[in-house]
């Protein structure tokens, strides 16, 4: 994928953990992860994509009212690093992180999630 397609990528997936209304983020679960793809946080590890599904939704009950957005998107091959952030719209981040995504065919094959203390 090109430098381009990656960015928007992540765009869609920062928009998959803003979006609040179930059948909405669950297609773009479907469309952003491989069948077989996986997540994995310091909170979980999901296997597929109803088990990232589950935890995104889980996930948003703790942020509600926040607004996700991420920084510069690094890529070269298959791989993919960027910082993200969630907080008021209008204030400080509550949580900060990163995370590294390998990419299968287009869509996120696999990807870590790191939190920053």
């Amino acid at each position: 994928m090109d430098k381009n397609a990656v960015v928007e990528l992540v765009d869609k997936y920062i928009g998959m953990w803003n979006e609040t209304d179930d059948q909405a983020r669950r297609i773009m679960v479907d469309d952003l992860f491989a069948p077989n793809g996986t997540y994995t946080d310091p909170a979980v590890v999901a296997d597929g994509t109803t088990a990232i599904d589950e935890y995104v939704g889980t996930a948003q009950k703790n942020f509600t009212g926040m607004l996700f957005t991420h920084g510069t998107v690094l890529t070269h091959h298959d791989a993919v690093h960027f910082p993200w952030q969630v907080g008021p719209a209008d204030g400080a981040p509550v949580v900060t992180g990163f995370d590294v995504a390998w990419l299968e065919g287009g869509r996120i094959g696999r990807l870590c999630g790191f939190f920053n203390d």
